[in-house]
């Protein structure tokens, strides 16, 4: 009686994945993130393209208030019905920089000026603020609007956040520049380095197990 074995794979609808090439695409879609969007890096307002619409500057202070009311900002502004194509082009530019941000998921994103995603941070959050406040002058929205402005107004009296700066707090941004964070720079911050890892590692795991449960059980020949 002779026993056939199964290689190490993954099967996926059909199709045989090797356990090594599934953890390097996990590995290289990481990697992808430190790809600068365009070829020219992102360095500062001055930089890249400015065919798209100019954001304002947003200070370190703001940012770390406004997290908390990017969902409903969000929110507003996806249900807006008298928007136009500028409103919704720093819309959509807002909700992809958040998708290259990790969706605020990697520690010290907001509150530290040194992890590799806090200048890609700034500018989701800025056009966040932009979208609030043209909102303020749209008819259906202003109300509500107004609302959040208030809130987020008070809160940075409260906290006397408004002024606290950081190197990112002077820079403009542009629809047409996207920011990606860069691959040695989460390697140079040790929040960064510890969640990719633990993400990779959990990733792994992950698989592994997977695996284990699709794994058929050997078959026998007589």
């Amino acid at each position: 009686m002779a026993r056939l074995t199964h290689p190490p794979h993954v099967f996926v609808r059909g199709i045989a994945l090797p356990r090594p090439a599934i953890l390097l695409s996990v590995f290289c879609l990481i990697c992808a993130l430190g790809l600068p969007a365009k070829a020219e890096a992102h360095s500062g307002s001055l930089s890249g393209s400015h065919t798209g619409i100019p954001i304002p500057s947003l200070s370190h202070g703001e940012m770390a208030v406004i997290v908390p009311y990017y969902g409903r900002i969000i929110a507003l502004a996806s249900s807006a019905s008298d928007t136009d194509e500028s409103f919704r082009r720093v819309l959509n530019f807002a909700q992809i920089q958040r998708a290259y941000c990790l969706w605020g998921i990697m520690p010290g994103s907001v509150g530290d000026e040194d992890s590799p995603f806090n200048e890609c941070s700034h500018a989701y959050l800025a056009a966040a603020k932009m979208a609030l406040l043209q909102m303020r002058t749209m008819k259906n929205e202003m109300v509500p609007a107004g609302d959040l402005v208030s809130e987020i107004d008070g809160a940075l009296v409260r906290n006397n956040l408004s002024l606290i700066l950081c190197r990112f707090s002077e820079e403009g941004f542009n629809t047409a520049d996207l920011i990606r964070p860069r691959l040695t720079g989460i390697f140079l911050h040790v929040k960064s380095l510890a969640a990719t890892l633990l993400a990779l590692m959990t990733a792994g795991a992950a698989l592994w197990w997977t695996a284990r449960l699709l794994r058929t059980k050997p078959d026998t020949v007589n």
